[in-house]
């Protein structure tokens, strides 16, 4: 947290000065300073100018002559800047030192939180392949979970599978009614061949005759009882389709604590006793008039509707299925599963599976707060949902959703993975024009195999196709991530891939530079060494925004934005050329100069690397 001293000390010496000065309570803030503003700013003369009747720069006058008794810190100088703010510049020779020093360890930027939360993402119906859509979702939750890691929380991630869903019943109706063959042609994933051939024929047949609409509302009925043909064609249908999709999680580097299947949830008895409270907490009631009659109801407020939680015929609606969920995510009910160890992840870790027999739990999958990762489209229900549980709790912050726009493909992205389009790709399933995100990877990795062989001449085709993974991975999550989670993005892959501009390949070859300086230096620099090499603009820049990593991930964890992140390893990337370009790394005058600008660099590439990890993206050395 370096740079965050500076800041530290700063508001601890101001708030001294003003209570020696009786100046009263002001909560004041310390930030990085804008350009021309120094290091460090101080918004306290402003706060104080109605008070004392004085123009902020005369406050800002006086405020730094009182200063100057607490230079010779981290702070050099205090000055009052004509726009009213407290400015101060650091001494460089004692923070650069702290930065170098303090940046190359490995819990560098890593925070204090000592909580637990449960997090859930993914859970993508088990019917299709996972198109560029889901990704959004799977990489925003991966990454906040990652973050929050870094934060200091104890982090429990979950994935969610619908396997009683409608889609479902459609699926099914294919494979027993229309004869579709259980195995796809040679060399098809089973997830596409479900997603792009018997889901898209049973929705071409429904268009034709709507009565098969009832027949699939029967299987789906049917699909509730596990001894039916329907329910263990279901599960086998199911599996098969949610093992293909976790190869494609898994390949974008991806991991789950715990897998909820929907069946076990539903038949676990949880439902009833969820809505037992419910009905005891007068949290829902039993309409007796107008089109809802008979049926068991959660009230609107004056602007929304009420919300039908269980029809008149007994069945529970698409909501009612997610509270027992919610419910037990929070601990608020008790936990009626088994678990078995579903599979060892590629990275080593064990993914758990709910049974509704077999052990208990290896640990405790619920927490004090749950974070669930759904798009914007189910703002609403989520919004009921967050509310039941907040009065379940008595805490309206326990349950949170962090909802996201959709993802659409550019018009020329869509046409070179063959789907033709007037504008850009907007996914539907049941139209089959979704782009799936196995498609998009592929693509990404063999563009970029092309260009690193251009570049590397003397690379092996096995080091190339690793470091292209890489770069592909890299471009799909950092193009889910660097947006704003309520803007819409278009995925464009030529664009994504450029080494210039806001792109993760701009990113990991800033790394891969500063790898090759410290390959050409070749030997590791004294980083613990006092650096006494007086610091060029360029310099403090990036020592500057080194510093400030930690800052960044407390912002991230706090504000659940992974943009954050993404957008700090752009600016450290930015700064960093820019020293490359105006500062001779290796033909500085002395071996101390030389020693602490190559600190800098391999300062650099730790904590640009340790950013990009938290973003789920490698940095390689070579590009």
């Amino acid at each position: 947290m370096s740079f965050e001293l500076l800041l530290e000390e700063i508001a601890s010496n101001v708030k001294t000065i003003l209570d020696e000065d009786d100046s009263g309570n002001v909560n004041f803030q310390v930030s990085p300073a804008k350009p021309g503003f120094g290091d460090a700013s101080c918004n306290a003369p402003f706060l104080l100018a109605k008070r004392l009747g004085k123009n902020p720069r005369e406050i800002a006058d006086d405020l730094a002559k009182s200063y100057s008794k607490f230079t010779g810190g981290l702070v050099a100088n205090a000055s009052a800047h004509p726009s009213g703010y407290l400015n101060f510049e650091a001494d460089w020779e004692k923070l650069g030192t702290l930065v170098l020093q303090n940046s190359i360890k490995p819990e560098y930027g890593s925070g204090t939180q000592n909580g637990k939360i449960t997090l859930e993402h993914t859970s993508v119906n088990p019917n299709k392949a996972l198109h560029i859509g889901h990704v959004r979702n799977i990489v925003v939750g991966d990454t906040l979970s990652r973050i929050l890691k870094k934060s200091g929380y104890r982090v429990c991630v979950l994935n969610y599978v619908d396997d009683l869903g409608l889609q479902i019943a459609e699926l099914l109706y294919g494979f027993m009614q229309l004869g579709v063959s259980h195995d796809p042609l040679e060399g098809k994933k089973f997830d596409h061949y479900c997603g792009d051939d018997v889901y898209v024929l049973v929705n071409k047949e429904l268009e034709k005759n709507p009565e098969i609409a009832q027949k699939c509302a029967h299987i789906l009925k049917m699909m509730e009882d596990p001894n039916t043909e329907e329910a263990k064609m279901a599960e086998k249908i199911t599996r098969r389709v949610f093992e293909a999709q976790l190869q494609t999680c898994w390949a974008l580097q991806v991991e789950y604590d715990c897998i909820n299947f929907e069946s076990h949830i539903m038949r676990s008895g949880m439902w009833d006793e969820a809505f037992e409270k419910l009905k005891n907490m007068k949290l829902v009631k039993l309409e007796t008039t107008g089109d809802n009659a008979g049926c068991w109801i959660v009230q609107g407020d004056e602007k929304e509707a009420d919300k039908v939680l269980v029809r008149k015929n007994g069945i529970a609606t698409y909501m009612a299925k997610d509270i027992p969920y919610a419910a037990w995510k929070l601990g608020l009910v008790k936990d009626p599963f088994g678990y078995s160890k579903h599979s060892e992840q590629p990275g080593g870790k064990v993914m758990w599976q709910t049974t509704l027999n077999g052990e208990k739990a290896p640990e405790d999958f619920t927490s004090e707060k749950v974070i669930t990762v759904i798009d914007s489209r189910q703002a609403r229900l989520q919004k009921i949902v967050a509310g039941l549980m907040g009065q379940f709790k008595s805490d309206k912050g326990a349950y949170v959703h962090l909802g996201y726009e959709s993802v659409v493909l550019s018009k020329q992205t869509a046409e070179s993975l063959g789907v033709k389009t007037d504008k850009g790709a907007q996914m539907s399933g049941r139209k089959g024009v979704y782009v799936n995100a196995d498609t998009v990877l592929e693509s990404l990795q063999k563009q970029t195999m092309q260009e690193t062989a251009k570049r590397n001449s003397d690379m092996d085709k096995t080091e190339i196709e690793r470091i292209s993974k890489k770069i592909a991975i890299g471009t799909i999550r950092y193009e889910m991530i660097r947006q704003d989670l309520d803007k819409m993005i278009t995925f464009d892959a030529s664009k994504s891939l450029s080494l210039e501009g806001d792109t993760a390949s701009y990113i990991q070859y800033t790394h891969a530079r500063a790898s090759r300086i410290l390959e050409r230096y070749g030997k590791m620099p004294d980083a613990s060494a006092v650096h006494t090499v007086k610091w060029s603009v360029h310099e403090k820049e990036l020592l500057r925004q080194i510093g400030m990593f930690a800052t960044s991930v407390r912002d991230a964890s706090e504000n659940l934005s992974p943009k954050t992140v993404a957008r700090y390893c752009h600016s450290l990337a930015v700064v960093f050329n820019a020293f490359y370009e105006n500062v001779r790394v290796l033909d500085s005058k002395s071996e101390s100069e030389i020693n602490s600008r190559v600190s800098l660099v391999l300062s650099s590439a730790r904590v640009l690397g340790e950013a990009l990890s938290l973003l789920g993206i490698d940095a390689p050395e070579r590009m």
